[in-house]
C-alpha cells in the first residue's frame, strides 16, 4: 500500500502540501456545519468540487484531514493578533482593540470555533485527535500570553497569573460567548468585547 509519505515524494512535498491545505479549507466548512461526529470523507465530497478517491488519496481517513484542518485554521487563529501586539502604543489601545476583535470573530467565525471545542471535546475520546489539539492549544496559549506581556509593558503592570491560568480565563469566556452567541443572544457580542478588556485589567493590575 502506499503511504502518504510516498505520495508526497512523488508528487513533490510542496504541490503534495499545497494540495492537502486546499482539500482541508474545502471540508472545513462541512465539517464546521456537521460537526465531527456527522461527518466522514464521503459527506465532505459531497459537499465538495472533490470526489471521495481524491480526498482518500490526501488523507489516510477522516482524522488525517480533521487534524490538518484544524492546524491550517487554528495556526492562522494564533497569529490573528499580532498586528495589534505589534502597533498598539497604550495598554488601554491594545486593551480596546483587543476586545473588538475578539468580537469580530465571534461574531464572523462562530462556525468554526464551534468546530474547534468540539474536536476539543471529541480529543479526550479520540486519541487520535490529541497532540494536535494539544498543539494548537499551546499556540492560543502563547497568542494570549504575548498580549498580556505587550499589555503588562505599555501599562507598567505585572501580570499575577501564568500563562495556562491567563488562557485558561480567555478560552472559558469565549466558549461561554460562544455558546450565547449561538443560541441567539446577539448582546453576547458586546459583552466578549468588554469581557477581554476587564479581563487585561484583572491579569494585569494597574499601577
Amino acid at each position: 500500500m502506499v503511504t502518504q509519505n510516498q505520495r508526497a515524494a512523488k508528487a513533490g512535498i510542496d504541490k503534495f502540501g499545497m494540495r492537502r491545505d486546499e482539500l482541508a479549507t474545502s471540508a472545513l466548512v462541512t465539517l464546521a456545519e456537521r460537526g465531527y461526529a456527522h461527518t466522514g470523507l464521503r459527506d465532505i465530497a459531497e459537499n465538495s468540487d472533490f470526489s471521495h478517491g481524491v480526498l482518500h488519496y490526501y488523507f489516510t481517513d477522516k482524522n488525517d484531514l480533521i487534524q490538518h484542518c484544524v492546524r491550517l485554521y487554528k495556526s492562522d487563529c494564533a497569529t490573528h493578533y499580532d498586528e495589534i501586539v505589534a502597533t498598539a502604543v497604550s495598554g488601554e489601545e491594545l486593551a480596546t482593540r483587543f476586545g473588538v476583535a475578539m468580537g469580530e470573530t465571534l461574531r464572523d467565525d462562530a462556525s468554526m470555533h464551534r468546530l474547534w471545542y468540539d474536536l476539543r471535546n471529541q480529543s479526550m475520546f479520540q486519541s487520535e485527535l490529541a497532540d494536535v489539539i494539544r498543539e494548537i492549544d499551546g499556540l492560543l496559549e502563547q497568542m494570549i500570553w504575548q498580549l498580556v506581556c505587550r499589555y503588562a509593558e505599555l501599562t507598567g503592570g505585572v501580570a499575577v497569573v501564568d500563562p495556562a491560568l491567563a488562557y485558561a480565563m480567555y478560552d472559558g469566556m469565549f466558549e461561554q460567548s460562544l455558546v450565547a452567541y449561538l443560541a441567539g443572544d446577539l448582546a453576547a457580542l458586546d459583552r466578549v468585547s468588554a469581557r477581554c478588556e476587564q479581563l487585561l485589567h484583572l491579569v494585569v493590575p494597574g499601577v
